[in-house]
């Protein structure tokens, strides 16, 4: 507490508790009376309380990139924080074995796809024979499996980006060997952002697909948000049941980021005083057995018509000091 706070919950107090202290000379009839200041009852109210629930968001698209097989890096053509299409290069293997291997292939199968025509054309003059015909077909047959085979052996050195999005991470060195399986990036889709909270089963059940929220960062900054999809179903192991929710768009909040989501409110009584009874430092002097007592009390939510939730410190009926003024 401040010094400035102690001096005027001090004098506060001294002044008001004067008039309860000077009492107890008094017959005990006597000093049940209130003080010469105005004193308030303590009430309940209900109040429509916000749930809140914690959550991370996330993206749909989000996956790491792994090599499809063994080789040097070659080339790197993105880096951290890059943006890129579906499909885009982010990075190639060396590949000259394999790209020779599919010249050759797709050659070979050029050949035999002439081979194969020429066949058909003798075969309808009846100029070859049945058996020929056929193993001009299977020759095409294997040459096009050869020549698929290698055009995917050469795909494999080139490292592509699933869909749209940008590299968030990126573990890829030039002229380092890196092994089928390895992870070479990270790509996450720039949006839309998604949050899954879990909700317990009683204010679970009146929520449903289309309904608001609020969503609340670390720093305080807020959004809506939607309610898109909630299951069918109450999870027996805790109870609650899953509901996804999207921030409205254009919102800058960013994948991975903790959020508070408030969805939904239940309504419960509240102990309530008005906000005048509470002094700087958080106490309230309580009229009590015929004279004024110091108490420390604990604040919740500020209230309409000028009055505050008071956590604990105080019940239903007691009596306060009404102006914390000194």
């Amino acid at each position: 507490m401040s010094a400035h706070g102690t001096w005027i919950v001090g004098a506060w107090a001294c002044t008001l508790l004067a008039a309860g202290c000077a009492r107890e000379a008094e017959p005990k009839s006597a000093s049940a009376r209130a003080p010469d200041v105005p004193l308030v009852t303590v009430d309940t109210a209900t109040l429509a309380v916000p749930l809140s629930y914690t959550g991370q968001l996330y993206v749909e698209h989000d996956a790491l990139v792994y090599a499809r097989t063994t080789g040097i890096v070659e080339s790197i053509y993105v880096d951290l924080g890059t943006e890129v299409t579906a499909g885009q290069l982010l990075a190639e293997l060396e590949n000259a074995d394999q790209s020779i291997a599919l010249a050759q292939a797709e050659e070979a199968a050029a050949r035999a796809q002439r081979d194969l025509t020429r066949q058909r054309e003798l075969a309808k003059s009846r100029v070859i024979s049945p058996a020929d015909s056929e193993q001009a077909e299977f020759d095409f047959r294997r040459a096009d499996l050869t020549r698929r085979q290698a055009q995917r052996d050469y795909g494999l050195t080139r490292i592509l980006a699933p869909f749209a999005g940008a590299v968030t991470a990126r573990a890829v060195r030039a002229g380092r060997l890196v092994a089928k399986g390895d992870s070479l990036f990270r790509v996450s889709a720039l949006g839309p952002l998604r949050v899954a909270v879990h909700v317990p089963e009683g204010p679970a059940i009146r929520l449903r697909v289309g309904a608001s929220a609020q969503i609340v960062d670390a720093d305080g900054r807020a959004t809506g948000a939607t309610v898109i999809r909630a299951s069918p179903t109450i999870d027996a192991a805790s109870g609650t049941r899953e509901i996804v929710l999207e921030p409205v768009a254009g919102s800058d909040f960013r994948p991975g980021a903790s959020v508070a989501v408030r969805l939904g409110a239940e309504r419960r009584r509240i102990v309530a005083i008005p906000r005048g009874a509470i002094a700087e430092a958080g106490y309230v002097l309580v009229w009590e057995n015929g004279r004024t007592v110091l108490r420390a009390v604990t604040l919740g939510a500020e209230l309409a018509n000028g009055q505050v939730e008071v956590v604990s410190g105080l019940a239903p009926g007691e009596r306060v000091v009404r102006s914390a003024t000194p």
